[in-house]
């Protein structure tokens, strides 16, 4: 019996670990003093981040990345959504981008990002589905379908309603366009990934709770407890993707970061490192959210370096953990 009890014991340590994420950082580059491509993935590697997300197909990062084994999530510009409507466009992108780098860990393509009829990318709206559809052929049709899931960016600007979260739901105007893309994720197992952030929910009204700082629960939904906005959010997501067939669609948090300067009283060097160590500690482990517990959540943080030529409002400009000059703004964090 004890040795039954052993081995059940060393199984779900294994599973545990199984299912234990490292930190994912993501690499933008909108600043005229950021360090070399082949600095920026020395920079990855010296300080354990295994994972990377790019917003376009950068022909230096790439070459930076060979032989590397970072995992990474390369995207497709919103504008080349239109032409990829054209299958033979998405074969030569795949081919041009993902086939030629054989030795980069490719592990997503997010096909646009916060596409939204009710913003500047609302264009794009018509075309975002059938880019999506010829870019997951085109990778099936390589052969790299059980490597790379294909998918796209989303974000909470797309929610009616989100409070309490399992109150989540799609603005009316946005369901027609995203219900048949949240079916083609399900129906090929396929993620979806979401842009998640807490610090432009209003964090001023409950600093702790948008911080990780929170003693006790804020919100009871029902008897789920939340006691930080990150789940909250997360939750209202998986909650609106449900009344779409949605709710198996595991969710990927493709950005989620914090301002250090610009932006009013919450946008502190001592809030944004308090929040990204508290974001890192809590979707490393595995107790996951009050609607999906038991599990880690894979994340990506942005952003690896504050950008000065970052457009819209100033704060977008100091989101990074680390300086153009490679320093850490935060000290050393544990991203594995």
């Amino acid at each position: 019996m004890a040795t039954k009890l052993l081995l059940l014991g060393l199984l779900i340590n294994l599973l545990i670990v199984k299912d234990a994420q490292s930190v994912g950082v993501c690499y933008g580059r909108n600043g005229n003093d950021l360090p070399s491509e082949r600095d920026v993935v020395s920079l990855y590697q010296s300080n354990g981040i295994t994972k990377m997300r790019i917003y376009d197909p950068h022909q230096p990062t790439l070459e930076a990345l060979r032989g590397t084994n970072i995992e990474l999530m390369i995207g497709v510009p919103n504008d080349a959504l239109q032409s990829l409507n054209d299958p033979n466009a998405a074969n030569t992108w795949v081919r041009d981008n993902v086939q030629n780098y054989p030795d980069v860990n490719f592990k997503y393509i997010a096909v646009g990002n916060e596409v939204d009829p009710n913003n500047e990318n609302s264009q794009y709206v018509g075309f975002l589905l059938p880019a999506i559809q010829n870019v997951y052929n085109a990778v099936r049709a390589a052969n790299l379908g059980d490597q790379i899931k294909v998918s796209t960016a989303t974000y909470t600007g797309l929610l009616g309603s989100s409070s309490p979260p399992s109150n989540g739901a799609f603005k009316d105007n946005v369901q027609g366009f995203i219900d048949p893309i949240i079916r083609f994720l399900a129906q090929n197992n396929l993620p979806m990934l979401a842009n998640i952030y807490p610090y432009f929910s209003d964090p001023g009204r409950n600093l702790p709770y948008a911080l990780f700082t929170a003693t006790q629960p804020v919100v009871n939904d029902n008897g789920r407890q939340y006691s930080n906005l990150f789940d909250a959010i997360l939750d209202a997501h998986y909650a609106a993707q449900a009344r779409h067939g949605g709710e198996n669609v595991e969710i990927v948090v493709s950005e989620s970061g914090w301002a250090s300067a610009e932006g009013g009283p919450v946008a502190t060097v001592e809030n944004a490192g308090t929040y990204y160590r508290n974001l890192i500690s809590h979707v490393k482990g595995t107790n996951g959210t009050p609607l999906k517990p038991g599990r880690s959540i894979e994340t990506y943080l942005f952003a690896m370096f504050d950008e000065n030529n970052k457009g819209g409002s100033p704060d977008e400009k100091h989101f990074g953990l680390f300086s153009p000059n490679q320093q850490p703004k935060y000290g050393q964090l544990s991203f594995n």
